[in-house]
């Protein structure tokens, strides 16, 4: 018997596909192939493509292993025994599932920051017999209360529930597989997420800071855009003319693909965002040319902000934030707010709503006191 593994080449001729070709006289037929669901890339040009082959080449290379046990296992009459199963390395399993996530950036790096607080705190192998709700309370206690940043700070609240969730994602995902009988997160707790401060701008503050110069131009222009677009830097970043459409019943509007998400979104935009982008260019040509995220930026970006007389700590993810509440104040209603963002989810709109439900409430009690 021979398990060997194979590439097919994709149809963008950039990666390929991997799966098993096996070969056994107990099989029939005698020859089959499983796809892997992983891909490499065929010429990797960053650390971070060569870094994503050589982890992909090291897991398919366990699966195949596993895969050879299991035939031996059959050739031997032992099939009906679960014990491959019971000894799958756990750690290596979540490292498929987090390679599975590749092309998704945001979620991947929640994947794999996981799982090296995983590796941290369980060591390298986890026969996946051992899990239980013992074990998983043990990484969950881990993460709350001993595990570090990279700048050795305590994790916050919302990374502990990121990281816990991807364990519990990859847990389900194994009872899914029949990896495992029992659905061990019904015995543990979530960690909850905190309540976090979204600073955004008025509309008094926008038109403020829209009035003052900015040492960096092209940083002001896509800072504004997306205060009045809501997409995220790395939308803007990406933004390209071919991504720009017109028509005579809906106006400006872009398509494109969210980079967090991975969703295709269409969004109308206002004949003001569309003169910030400035004139049509090539097509594969970014909108805004030179635009960078950096501390240097970053500080730049202050400085502009403070020159308009506002001191409050402003990054270019708050004018997100200003989009949303400007939308939310001005009357629209949260479902289409939710839209227009991209939100996959309503209750993730619905942290704006409570942010002007608060400004409500402010206002409401700045009426002094009447001595009735």
């Amino acid at each position: 018997m021979t398990v060997s593994i194979r590439e097919k080449i994709s149809n963008d001729k950039k990666h390929a596909h991997l799966y098993l070709d096996i070969y056994s006289a107990n099989l029939n037929p005698k020859r089959k192939k499983e796809s892997l669901k992983m891909h490499v890339f065929i010429a990797p040009k960053t650390t971070k493509d060569r870094e994503h082959n050589k982890k992909t080449y090291q897991l398919a290379e366990s699966i195949k292993s596993k895969k050879l046990l299991e035939l031996q296992h059959v050739g031997h009459g032992f099939a009906h025994l679960n014990e491959t199963n019971q000894n799958i390395n756990f750690i290596e399993y979540f490292q498929e599932q987090t390679n599975k996530r590749y092309e998704s950036t945001g979620n991947y790096g929640n994947w794999e920051s996981s799982l090296k607080h995983l590796i941290k705190n369980k060591g390298q192998i986890v026969p996946i017999k051992e899990i239980n709700a013992d074990w998983v309370n043990g990484f969950k206690n881990y993460l709350l209360n001993e595990a570090r940043s990279k700048s050795n700070k305590p994790l916050s609240q919302n990374s502990c529930h990121s990281y816990f969730n991807k364990l519990k994602a990859c847990l389900n995902q194994a009872r899914r597989d029949g990896l495992i009988n029992h659905n061990v997160n019904l015995d543990v707790t979530g960690i909850k997420m905190s309540e976090t401060s979204r600073e955004y701008l008025t509309l008094e503050e926008l038109k403020a800071i829209s009035k003052v110069d900015c040492a960096i131009p092209i940083l002001k222009s896509a800072f504004i855009f997306s205060a009045l677009t809501g997409l995220r830097w790395s939308d803007v970043n990406n933004l390209k003319w071919s991504d720009l459409q017109h028509s005579e019943a809906q106006g400006w509007f872009i398509r494109f693909q969210q980079k967090k998400t991975r969703g295709f979104e269409t969004l109308p935009i206002s004949e003001q965002a569309r003169s910030l982008m400035g004139e049509i260019s090539e097509p594969d040509e970014k909108v805004f040319i030179g635009l960078k995220y950096s501390a240097w930026h970053n500080l730049k970006l202050q400085q502009w902000v403070m020159e308009a007389g506002i001191f409050k700590t402003i990054t270019f993810h708050c004018a997100r934030h200003t989009y949303a509440t400007l939308q939310l104040t001005l009357g629209t209603d949260i479902y289409t707010v939710s839209k227009l963002l991209g939100h996959k989810e309503l209750k993730t709109t619905q942290v704006y709503a409570k942010i002007i439900d608060a400004k409500k409430h402010e206002a409401a009690n700045k009426i002094p006191d009447l001595d009735l």
